[in-house]
């Protein structure tokens, strides 16, 4: 069967002496896997549109498990995503996140638009650790991993100081926070960042600016969320960590 897609290529393997495999995420089918013949060539056609994090249109042919490539145009090359450390870094944290969220063939419009959204955001120099977090609390929440942000998880009050349970699944009122002693304290600027990221739609992002403190309370936060819900080992989680344990 042959199909017409747009999509984001979040993951490029090489195959054989001169072809490479490539993961798109796509608008209109979700993750699919393509082999894209003779991408490796120096003179290649196609080289370009098997690179990491480009969008283009795609033409291919799928019978099995993969399809093959006939046909793509490059519609946003983000080749900056490519040249710069901290924003490649970035952006292969959302593609792997997205390779290993999503099953295959899983149509989302809405997430595939986020993740475009997203990887323009990072080009256009927006803040890229809050960009992640948006990005990662929309595939939690398209994935059925939202966490409780607007009432205690146990008694359902919202008002009062809260603290985050990452093992009850959201935020804990100050009556409340004995049932969890490894609660994360939640300052309102940071609660209110996190519901933010809930509501918020990446295409509508503008320039923001968050405390270091509060982004360090953040990335605590959505660490601890993850790894006690979700649990997957990403090679690129591990790398940014690196850069920011050795400040590269």
């Amino acid at each position: 069967m042959q199909y017409r897609v747009q999509g984001i290529v979040i993951r490029s393997m090489d195959y054989g002496e001169n072809n490479k495999i490539i993961t798109l995420f796509t608008r209109e089918i979700g993750k699919v896997a393509i082999i894209v013949r003779g991408a490796k060539k120096v003179k290649s056609r196609y080289s370009s549109v098997a690179q990491l994090f480009t969008c283009g249109d795609y033409l291919f042919f799928k019978s099995g498990t993969l399809g093959t490539l006939n046909h793509a145009d490059i519609v946003e090359s983000n080749h900056h995503l490519r040249e710069e450390l901290y924003k490649t870094s970035y952006a292969s944290y959302m593609a792997e996140l997205t390779d290993r969220m999503l099953g295959d063939q899983e149509a989302n419009v809405f997430l595939y638009e986020q993740l475009l959204a997203a990887y323009q955001g990072l080009d256009s120099d927006k803040d890229m650790q809050i960009i992640m977090h948006i990005y990662e609390m929309k595939i939690w929440m398209q994935s059925g991993y939202q966490p409780e942000l607007d009432e205690c998880v146990s008694c359902r009050s919202s008002s009062g100081e809260m603290r985050f349970s990452a093992g009850m699944g959201g935020i804990l009122c100050d009556r409340c926070r004995s049932k969890d002693p490894q609660a994360l304290p939640l300052s309102a600027g940071t609660l209110k960042l996190i519901r933010l990221f809930a509501r918020m739609d990446i295409r509508r992002l503008g320039q923001i600016d968050v405390k270091p403190e509060t982004k360090e309370s953040l990335k605590k936060l959505m660490r601890s969320y993850f790894d006690t819900h979700i649990g997957l080992v990403l090679k690129s989680r591990n790398f940014l960590d690196q850069m920011d344990k050795y400040g590269i």
